[in-house]
């Protein structure tokens, strides 16, 4: 069983990347109680599951940025889409990249990433806003499940 425990701990911040990757894509994912767990073992220095966790979550939501980009040139007149997320739109609209920041909340934070592909928001700033957005969402909540 010692190489059980062993391979667990060498992949568990691949596991906790995953599933923050799938969280912030249309699929759902459970990357909180992933992060909680590895938290409590304490198998990994904090820093280390905010990393992996942010790293996944970011690329996840650039993915489905992506997603939105790509659907806006395949689409350019199907505003449909976009009705789906009527609060999104007008936030993106209104606040641009900025918006992004609050691309950790959960279900509202996929609409906001996909509108911003769609409307064609710079990239570099989109990943700027969402990398900072989630790093902070990652440490507030390893702070917080450590110190319960």
């Amino acid at each position: 069983m010692e190489w059980l425990n062993h391979w667990t701990h060498e992949n568990s911040l691949w596991g906790l990347f995953l599933s923050a990757f799938i969280s912030s894509t249309i699929a759902p994912g459970g990357s909180e109680l992933v992060l909680a767990y590895l938290v409590r073992t304490a198998a990994h220095p904090s820093w280390q599951l905010i990393m992996m966790a942010s790293v996944g979550n970011t690329l996840g939501a650039l993915t489905t940025w992506q997603l939105g980009s790509w659907t806006a040139r395949r689409f350019p007149l199907n505003s449909a889409v976009l009705d789906k997320h009527p609060h999104a739109v007008r936030w993106v609209r209104r606040f641009g990249p900025v918006a992004l920041l609050f691309s950790w909340l959960p279900i509202i934070g996929d609409g906001l990433c996909y509108v911003a592909g769609w409307l064609r928001l710079p990239l570099f700033f989109s990943f700027a806003a969402i990398s900072v957005g989630k790093v902070g969402r990652y440490w507030a909540m390893t702070v917080l499940i450590d110190r319960l």
